[in-house]
């Protein structure tokens, strides 16, 4: 049975029993604490905390995942993955345990003719927790599983919480008896490689309190309903059902390795090392398409990284497999067959993702020649100083500026004798992540503990937005933080967090800045608003100061908004929209949205494009931009159901999570797109967009930056005055400003390069004076001085050689000349073949100088050249050549 088949089956035999079919969500997390959704539950986890309303008492889905905690291990085993299908059916405070134990006991066993999965009872064994008599006796005496086939595990194994305070409860896992070529007999307590999980049935019936690990923390009581969560790994039970060995030879996973194979030549089976890289291939390239597919463009942060990195140890592989052309177009393209029958979007948008992709192997097949250059470089200094282990934060560097894998370098340095210290990379890395997730968590939540805005959500419901009609109004104060504590006042000079009923402030989202304001109370205590967040969904928070008075929880208020910055941020976000349609129109739908700003005045737009946009084309886009501000056009806004926006053609953007009503901006005939922000009313009220250029942010993803309206008026003004300026200087019209300009300066170019040749010259003269004063150094020639500073290094280079053509070749010879540039010492050391016999050679002369100098150099054993930090050393520097000549010769 295909895997294709096997989720068509699982969605219609839920959705026949009541369930409500939820489409699966974006890999893209809508979880500050998740940079991808890990499980099938993660998009129902505000229904499970209690944060949200569930669509529905029953539920079902088929979740794409992606995990990537054991990259490396990838390829090595046969049972690590990093995307994978979570199959799942839900109860919200609906049926429990005897509900979810019969339905996935009749479809897992239920013929194929009538619509199940076919398994022989006999060949499922349940686990269920230590004290969880309700659940065996119900796989015993009402499901009819011998009780020799019900085992009792502990906490660790069958009992789930999310790690932290809230929902939990004993599990029960169906296991899937593989036969005994898998090992020994004796159940999943003895065997989980024989005896496979594919189904885990959560019980959500308590709540736990704070604790360390899986199995540390207290059970506080019964939940107020309880819920049902479950999760049936597909490619688990595409294996069973298939008749494979293992998840990579399932359907999905088996043909990119015959596309591999096809495209190196390498037979999969054949030899450990290839199917090793076959694995990687094959994981990482389905991994990589569907989260390109979700809107992820590789970068070096966060989900960007993960792809970046998976692509990357990809392409690695294929050419360790042979691979000298490029293959990504190719492997793409199979998964795209194979997963778009499970995700059409997938067949759609396959232009953008093959460009992607496509763009991301072109600039790492750059990567690996400039890295490996780099990373020799490394390693030779590494050896030259008697070391054996090459630096953690070398090689971060490399990871972390040219994307070079570090089991590369791990590699590369063992083929040359050294190690690599994995502990400093390891710690780096982290640093970096902790870094960023600091950085993100705190703009969310202000560091205060998420649950406090939960108890408010619980409390007083979620805020009730009123900006989208007005700019100001009354509310009741209804939630208080003070330095990230709750209390239930605040006086003047505190740092606040206050959560009203109803609210005229947009909180930041979408790319669209928050508001800014005042909230005044009935007392007459004022709060400065500079900030507005929604840590939880549908709670905003309004962060700034009390400037008067003191604040109280309960207390009647008027809040009102900066309506000056309100109207430049709609302006901004109302353009981002015309530039997004404008963008597309002149690109095609490759220039899809990855991400955006709107500020007063200003936006900046992120899109896809795996080059750079032609100056001409860019003109065209602002240009049509300005036509459609003429064309006076109304902007309105009309809430409906996805399904109805997506018929009407709305552009949805990447990353965005939507609900089944979704609001839709509409620009005339334009534009349309979904869209939470607030905008102008008619496109005449933006005045003026002028597009200040774009560049690059990353491989395959370009970004504009543009100013709206009197900013684009005051910039336009700004560079007339300029121009006029010029026009006094060079004496021209506008138009002749430029050939008049560029004459200027091709003819201080001539200028410049004769006055580089006349210096050249005057160098060069003093070579042969140079030459007739070498010293004899036990038998060797030894020219060593300082020319004069400025002198290129280009330069210095031909000095060097010139002086050491002018000594006898029968004479051992050693120049070594040093100079200062941009206030840096440079160092040219050459030697001739009689010297480089007694074992002098330029390289280790230079890296002696070039220690003595504060930096670092290398070359060949005839020239070699080197810089550092201290032009004040060179004395000390010619000294140290000269001593290691002697000890040398």
């Amino acid at each position: 049975m295909e895997s294709a088949e096997i989720r068509r089956r699982w969605l219609s035999f839920f959705e026949e029993r009541g369930h409500t079919v939820v489409p699966s969500a974006s890999l893209i997390a809508d979880d500050p604490t998740l940079l991808l959704v890990n499980a099938g539950m993660v998009p129902f986890k505000p229904y499970f905390l209690g944060e949200a309303k569930p669509p529905a008492p029953r539920a079902t889905s088929v979740q794409k995942c992606v995990r990537t905690p054991d990259i490396e291990e990838v390829g090595k085993t046969t049972r690590h993955g990093t995307f994978f299908q979570m199959c799942g059916n839900f109860s919200f405070g609906d049926y429990f345990k005897e509900g979810a134990i019969t339905y996935a006991w009749e479809l897992l066993t239920s013929s194929v003719a009538d619509g199940g999965f076919g398994l022989e009872p006999e060949k499922l064994w349940i686990t269920v927790y230590l004290d969880d008599d309700e659940a065996e006796q119900i796989w015993r005496d009402k499901i009819g599983v011998p009780a020799e086939r019900i085992q009792r595990l502990g906490k660790k194994d069958n009992f789930w919480s999310m790690g932290v305070p809230g929902p939990c409860g004993p599990c029960s896992e169906i296991n899937y008896d593989r036969g005994p070529e898998f090992g020994v007999e004796g159940g999943p307590a003895v065997n989980d490689e024989r005896y496979v999980e594919i189904w885990n049935l959560v019980f959500m019936q308590y709540e736990r309190g704070a604790g360390e690990g899986k199995e540390d923390f207290p059970i506080l009581g019964d939940l107020p309903s309880k819920n049902i969560d479950t999760g049936l790994g597909l490619e688990r039970l595409a294996m069973i059902l298939q008749g494979v060995q293992n998840m990579y030879e399932t359907d999905t996973l088996r043909v990119v390795m015959d596309k591999a194979t096809e495209l190196t030549g390498v037979r999969y089976g054949d030899k450990h090392d290839t199917d090793v890289s076959m694995r990687v291939v094959a994981d990482h390239i389905r991994t990589s398409v569907m989260l390109i597919g979700d809107g992820v463009t590789p970068g070096n942060e966060g989900r960007g990284y993960v792809l970046r990195r998976i692509m990357r140890r990809a392409i690695r592989n294929m050419r360790l497999m042979g691979a000298t052309e490029p293959v990504v177009q190719d492997l793409v393209d199979v998964v795209i067959k194979t997963m778009g029958r499970q995700y059409p979007e997938l067949i759609t948008d396959r232009k953008r993702i093959e460009t992607v992709a496509g763009a991301e192997e072109a600039a790492f097949l750059k990567t690996l020649r400039a890295g490996t250059n780099i990373l020799d470089t490394a390693i030779t200094e590494a050896k030259a100083g008697g070391g054996t282990v090459l630096a953690g934060d070398k090689a971060f560097l490399l990871h972390d500026t040219w994307g070079f894998p570090i089991d590369l370098t791990l590699e590369m340095a063992a083929e040359q004798g050294l190690s690599v210290d994995e502990d400093g990379f390891r710690r780096l890395m982290k640093q970096q992540r902790d870094q960023a997730k600091a950085d993100a968590k705190a703009k969310k939540t202000g560091h205060a503990d998420l649950s406090a805005y939960r108890s408010v959500a619980d409390t007083s419901g979620a805020t009730e937005f009123t900006g989208y009609t007005s700019t100001e109004g009354e509310s009741t104060i209804v939630g208080l933080l003070v330095d990230g504590v709750p209390s239930p006042a605040a006086t003047e000079g505190d740092e606040v967090e206050v959560v009203l009923d109803r609210s005229p402030f947009y909180a930041e989202g979408g790319g669209q800045l928050a508001d800014q304001g005042r909230i005044k109370l009935d007392t007459g205590a004022v709060i400065e608003v500079r900030d507005v967040q929604q840590p939880v969904p549908g709670v905003s928070v309004h962060k700034g100061s009390v400037q008067v008075g003191e604040v109280t929880v309960g207390a009647s208020a008027y809040a009102a908004i900066d309506t000056r910055r309100r109207r430049a941020i709609a302006r901004a976000h109302s353009a981002t929209h015309l530039t997004h349609q404008a963008l597309r129109d002149a690109l095609g739908p490759t220039a899809a949205q990855a991400g955006s700003e709107n500020s007063p005045g200003r936006f900046r737009f992120d899109f896809g494009s795996p080059s750079a946009v032609p100056g001409p084309v860019l003109t065209d886009v602002e240009q049509k931009i300005n036509e459609v501000l003429a064309r006076e056009l109304d902007v309105q806004a009309e809430v409906m159901s996805i399904d109805e926006a997506k018929k009407q053609g709305a552009i949805a953007e990447f990353g965005e999570k939507y609900g089944e009503r979704v609001r839709v901006v509409t620009i005339g005939d334009f534009s349309k797109e979904l869209c939470g922000g607030t905008h102008v009313h008619n496109t005449a009220q933006l005045g003026l967009v002028k597009l200040l250029g774009e560049s690059s942010i990353g491989s395959g993803v370009r970004r504009i930056e543009a100013l709206v309206g009197v900013d684009a008026y005051n910039f336009l003004a700004r560079e007339h005055t300029v121009v006029a300026q010029l026009q006094e200087l060079v004496k021209g019209r506008p138009e002749e400003l430029p050939e008049k300009i560029s004459g200027m300066l091709a003819k201080l170019k001539d200028a410049e390069k004769e006055i580089e040749k006349f210096r050249a010259e005057k160098v060069l003269q003093a070579a042969a004076g140079l030459a007739s004063g070498a010293k004899d150094v036990r038998g060797v020639a030894v020219v060593t001085g300082q020319v004069p500073d400025g002198t290129g290094a280009d330069d210095l280079r031909k000095l060097v050689l010139d002086v050491r053509g002018r000594i006898p070749g029968d004479r051992p010879a050693v120049v070594a000349l040093f100079t200062t540039a941009n206030g840096r010492p440079l160092t040219v050391i050459a030697t001739n073949e009689a010297a480089r016999e007694r074992g002098l050679k330029a390289g280790d002369l230079v890296r002696t100088a070039a220690k003595t100098l504060g930096g670092g150099g290398g070359g060949k054993p005839d020239v070699a050249q080197g810089g550092g930090q201290n032009p004040d050393a060179i004395g000390d520097a010619v000294a140290a050549v000269e001593r290691l000549v002697t000890e040398t010769a």
